[in-house]
């Protein structure tokens, strides 16, 4: 079986075999795009001789290996955030890890609790203000989103998509259904516009005027920074880690999982291993802006020149856990309706 390596704008890639039954070699399904991930996989085939193969795709990882079933070429999935790696979990479609290096380098709260996923690097959920119309520490929280004084300031992406799920997952995890229902509600009526476009769309409405307040990924605003087509944008807004003086940040995270079929399992491993090393941390973390899953690596590049966070300690499969309740909210407020 062969499948093709995903192209991107930036790299154009060769297409290489995917085989279930090849030697010394790692087969990945990724919802990161491959040259993300191009400098780790060259750092770990430097340090062990072992090959590997990337598939991208922005959806459907999952329907694929279920109807790949046991015959997956796939050893190990990528994803962006925690409800694709739960949505993994929930079908059945990966195994097990036990292994004392990965447990060494992740936090409890960043890996499933039988082994079925680990984070790889971690991203906050921030609030980005106007620098010339919100005043600094005006805004610190989630919460406050949802003040009246906010009205018609705000904009956001669509409630439904996974980031936004994931923090009002978390949400519901620290204050109920009922109370996080309400919030959102009051967010709505806030808005400045129907939620549409991405994060960075989020701050490109800041710096034209259509809103004051947004919430976005850190990592997008570091990637907008390093941009010089989009940097003049971006420094037009202000960082807010929210309730960094309470219980925490959101954060989500970017994550890994060994698959049920595996044909390269022990290869896999030492993969999964070396990701969550103190070099690959550093590789992968600077080079998309984002904070090492690793505690015992500290930021670098762009992402420590905005000062420490202070990262939510909830466990993200308690996050993952509230998902279907965080979408039934967000139809029931008709959140993404006018």
């Amino acid at each position: 079986m062969r499948l093709k390596l995903a192209a991107t704008a930036t790299i154009a890639l060769a297409l290489l075999p995917m085989s279930a039954s090849a030697d010394e070699e790692v087969n990945i399904y990724s919802y990161r795009q491959a040259y993300l991930l191009k400098p780790l996989l060259n750092a770990f085939k430097q340090e062990t001789g072992i090959d590997t193969n990337v598939v991208f795709a922005k959806k459907g990882l999952a329907e694929r290996l279920e109807r790949e079933g046991r015959n997956s070429p796939a050893d190990i999935v990528m994803t962006v955030d925690i409800s694709r790696i739960n949505e993994l979990v929930e079908r059945d479609l990966v195994q097990t890890v036990d292994s004392e290096v990965l447990n060494k380098n992740v936090p409890e709260n960043l890996r499933h609790p039988e082994g079925k996923w680990f984070a790889l690097t971690t991203r906050g959920r921030l609030i980005f203000t106007s620098k010339d119309r919100v005043e600094e520490g005006e805004i610190t929280t989630y919460e406050e989103l949802a003040d009246d004084k906010w009205d018609d300031r705000i904009c956001t992406r669509s409630g439904k998509h996974p980031y936004n799920i994931a923090l009002i997952s978390s949400m519901i995890a620290h204050h109920g259904e009922a109370e996080t229902e309400a919030w959102l509600e009051g967010v709505k009526d806030n808005l400045a516009r129907k939620p549409q476009g991405g994060d960075r769309d989020q701050i490109k409405a800041i710096a034209e005027g259509v809103c004051d307040v947004s919430i976005g990924n850190s990592y997008y605003y570091g990637n907008m920074l390093q941009d010089e087509n989009q940097r003049a944008i971006a420094e037009q807004v202000r960082l807010v880690f929210p309730n960094a003086d309470g219980r925490g940040t959101h954060i989500n995270i970017s994550g890994i999982s060994l698959t049920k079929s595996a044909p390269n399992r022990d290869n896999a491993i030492k993969l999964m291993e070396f990701l969550s090393s103190a070099e690959a941390q550093r590789i992968y973390a600077e080079a998309n802006t984002e904070y090492p899953a690793n505690p015992d690596v500290d930021p670098s590049g762009l992402v420590a020149e905005w000062g420490a966070i202070n990262p939510d300690k909830l466990s993200l499969q308690e996050i993952a856990n509230h998902r279907n309740a965080a979408v039934k909210l967000v139809d029931r407020v008709d959140y993404d309706g006018e």
